[in-house]
C-alpha cells in the first residue's frame, strides 16, 4: 500500500524502504532532514496501521469491519465513507488504516487545495482500481469541485468541459471504481447533495479516561518514555477526551521528566508539569478559565453574548465559539440560551466560587 499526500509525501513507504539523506553540501545545512529515530516520532509514527491496533470507537470499528469484509468477498472497493465529529479523534488515522486493510493505496489531501477544477481532476484520473481518496475538511470544498465529484462518486464518471462560449463541448472520462473518505469538523456545512452521495456517515466520539490511558501507554512505549500506570492516567485526565491532545501532553511531560525527574513519568511528575502548562485537572487551560472567570464575576454568570465575552478577554469570538466553547459545553461548565451564555453550577464548584448565584469566591 502507498499513501500519498497531494503535498507530495509518500505515506506508504516503510523507513528501509525510503533512501536516506546524504550529508549536506554547505548552501544545503539549512535544509531539514529526518532520522529514522525522528520519524517514529512524527504523528504519523505513532498512528496504528490495523483496525486492531486501533484504541477506542468500538462501534465504529465493528461497523468498518463488516464493511471491509463484505468489500472484499465482493472484490470491491469500499463504498464512500464520511467520517465526522471534532478535531484530533483519528478521522485521517481510520482512512489510513482502511486503505491498510483493503490493501490499496491512498491519496490524501485537503479541500482547500482543491481550488482549481484541474486540482481534483488530476487526482482522480490517477487513482487505480480499489484506491481510496481521502479529502481531509471536506465541508470547504468550493462549488465547482463539488460539482466534479457528484458523477464521479456515483458513476464513476468524470465530466470535463472543454473550450468556452459555443465552441465548449463536454467529454466524459470514465474512471475506475474507488472509495473517496472524507472527514470533517462541521457536519452540518456540507451540501445535501454531496452528503448523500455518501453510503456509509460515521460519527467519531471523545474517548474515555481508559482508552485514552491505553494510549498514552501506547504512544509512551514508542517514543521510549519511562512512564507508571498512575503517570498514564493523569495525563490522560487532563487530555479533553481526545487522543491528538493526550499525545501532545504526553510530548510535554516527557520534557518535563527529563529536565526535572530523571526521565520517569509518576502521577507527581506528570501533575506538576501540566499545572507548570496550566491545564487543570479537569483539562481546561488558562483561556478556558478566563473564559468562565469572565462569565462569572463580571456578568454574573449570565447570560451573556458571545461578543461581550470575547471583548471582554480579548479573545476572538470565532475563537471562543469553535475552539473553547465545545468543550466547556462538553464538560457541563457552561449552557447556551437564547439570552446568551450562562455559567453553570459545576463551573462555580470548579473555580472555587461558594454560589451559583454570586461571585463571590471561597476564601
Amino acid at each position: 500500500m502507498a499513501i500519498q499526500s497531494t503535498y507530495g509525501k509518500d505515506w506508504g513507504k516503510k523507513r528501509s524502504d525510503v533512501a536516506q539523506p546524504s550529508p549536506p553540501t554547505a548552501p544545503d545545512l539549512l535544509q531539514a532532514t529526518t532520522t529514522p529515530d525522528e520519524t517514529s516520532q512524527n504523528e504519523e509514527g505513532l498512528r496504528p496501521q490495523t483496525l486492531a491496533d486501533y484504541i477506542g470507537q468500538k462501534d465504529l470499528k465493528g461497523v468498518l469491519d463488516i464493511a471491509i469484509a463484505a468489500a472484499q468477498g465482493r472484490q470491491d472497493p469500499l463504498d464512500h465513507t464520511l467520517f465526522y465529529g471534532p478535531p484530533g479523534l483519528g478521522k485521517t488515522t481510520m482512512a489510513l488504516i482502511l486503505a491498510a486493510e483493503m490493501g490499496v493505496n491512498c491519496k490524501i489531501t485537503a479541500a482547500p487545495a482543491l481550488e482549481r477544477p484541474r486540482d481534483i481532476t488530476g487526482l482522480l484520473v490517477n487513482l487505480q482500481k480499489g484506491d481510496i481518496l481521502f479529502i481531509d475538511e471536506i465541508h470547504r470544498l468550493n462549488r465547482i469541485t463539488e460539482e466534479l465529484l457528484y458523477a464521479a462518486m456515483e458513476d464513476f464518471r468524470l465530466d470535463i468541459t472543454i473550450g468556452k462560449g459555443q465552441s465548449a463541448r463536454t467529454r466524459s472520462l470514465s474512471l475506475p471504481p474507488f472509495t473517496i473518505i472524507g472527514a470533517t469538523t462541521n457536519m452540518g456545512a456540507l451540501t445535501a447533495p454531496l452528503r448523500d452521495r455518501f453510503g456509509l456517515i460515521q460519527r467519531l466520539r471523545f474517548y474515555d479516561y481508559e482508552e485514552l490511558t491505553a494510549i498514552v501507554t501506547r504512544t509512551a512505549a514508542l517514543l521510549n518514555a519511562d512512564i507508571t500506570p498512575p503517570g498514564a492516567i493523569a495525563i490522560a485526565q487532563r487530555a479533553r477526551g481526545t487522543p491528538r491532545i493526550a499525545n501532545r501532553l504526553l510530548r510535554r511531560v516527557r520534557d518535563y521528566a527529563q529536565v526535572k525527574a530523571l526521565g520517569t513519568i509518576t502521577a507527581p511528575v506528570a501533575t506538576a508539569a501540566l499545572e507548570l502548562l496550566n491545564v487543570d485537572p479537569l483539562g481546561l487551560d488558562w483561556t478556558d478559565r478566563l473564559v468562565l472567570k469572565t462569565m462569572i464575576e463580571q456578568f454574573q454568570g449570565g447570560p451573556v453574548g458571545l461578543e461581550a465575552i470575547a471583548a471582554a478577554t480579548g479573545e476572538d469570538a470565532r475563537t471562543i465559539e469553535e475552539v473553547y466553547e465545545p468543550y466547556l459545553l462538553q464538560m457541563g461548565l457552561i449552557n447556551r440560551t437564547p439570552r446568551g451564555r450562562t455559567a453553570a453550577a459545576a463551573a462555580y464548584a470548579h473555580l472555587g466560587y461558594s454560589d451559583p448565584t454570586g461571585p463571590t469566591a471561597l476564601p
